[in-house]
């Protein structure tokens, strides 16, 4: 089989990886074009452009998925399979290029969670499980049929990072086994249940403020959501503080965002339903610390509030 990669982010990196250890041959991998980042704005590839090249494989960065010359260059390659991890929505133009159809990598078990942040918005609705599934792309959003599906545990101390991480290597053995199930012949495919659909739209930097009167588990589970990036915040004497590896203790209680504790290294702070614990912060400006480290340099100090 012809088949093309498309990916950008670390999360699609394992699925490239583990295809070609498998012996996939990929025809070309299709990423955007390196981005300026960091202070000096320095161009820099995307993760799948940088294994891509390592690996020594054909690479693609069109500043438009519906540029034509870029159009031509997929037909060029007669694909028989598109295979599509953590990228951008495909036209239909692309769509209708491959013989046999273009499987997404999804981090949700589909109908649910349908959309840009599947992962970040299954933490921050305390989920205690989420998956992985596999599709065949149709020109609306993430609604194709089902091919695989696997599940996975969600702990406690899961944030997005780490959540992620794991979900992107278990991912890269679902996708395996998918491109080997079709390589094989007809695949069995399931209709999504449009009657369990719920969505997980583009996280924004805006949605992290926190409110304090939510209870405590639910800023935790906003915080794990949103860690390390965009990062959940509020405000202490007119600066912006991130906070991360938080805990929470429902069966005590405290005014909310009133500071309950700052001992042991830990921050205790108070929510309409229980304390919310904090051990790592980020001042703006600085980088991410320990709470006891922050508290050294600080006069932050029991009594204090968090604007609400």
């Amino acid at each position: 089989m012809n088949i093309i990669f498309m990916g950008n982010p670390q999360f699609a990196v394992p699925s490239l990886e583990l295809l070609v250890k498998n012996g996939i041959r990929i025809k070309a991998v299709v990423t955007d074009p390196p981005k300026k980042s960091g202070r000096g704005r320095s161009e820099r590839e995307q993760p799948v452009a940088e294994i891509a090249n390592q690996i020594g494989l054909p690479l693609l960065q069109p500043t438009s998925l519906s540029d034509p010359n870029f159009i031509d260059s997929i037909r060029s390659i007669n694909p028989d399979l598109v295979l599509v991890v953590a990228f951008k929505i495909l036209p239909s133009k692309l769509l209708s290029i491959p013989t046999i159809g273009s499987v997404n990598l999804h981090a949700s078990l589909l109908p649910a969670y349908r959309g840009a942040a599947p992962i970040q918005w299954s933490l921050m609705n305390g989920d205690t499980e989420t998956g992985l599934t596999t599709f065949f792309l149709q020109p609306k959003i993430d609604t194709g049929n089902i091919l695989f599906q696997g599940k996975i545990e969600i702990l406690p101390k899961d944030d997005y990072e780490s959540l992620s991480k794991k979900m992107s290597a278990m991912g890269s053995e679902l996708l395996l086994k998918t491109v080997n199930t079709i390589s094989d012949g007809p695949i069995k495919q399931v209709p999504q249940d449009e009657s369990s659909v719920s969505q997980a739209p583009k996280i924004f930097p805006e949605m992290g403020h926190i409110d304090w009167n939510q209870s405590a588990d639910s800023i935790s589970n906003l915080i794990r959501g949103l860690s390390p990036k965009p990062g959940a915040f509020s405000n202490w004497n007119n600066r912006k503080i991130k906070f991360f590896n938080p805990s929470f203790e429902s069966t005590k209680s405290a005014e909310p965002g009133k500071i309950h504790e700052t001992e042991n290294g830990l921050l205790k702070i108070g929510t309409s339903s229980g304390i919310l614990v904090i051990r790592e912060v980020q001042i703006e400006g600085k980088k991410r610390m320990p709470v006891a480290d922050f508290l050294r340099g600080s006069a932050m100090k029991s009594g204090d509030t968090f604007e609400s």
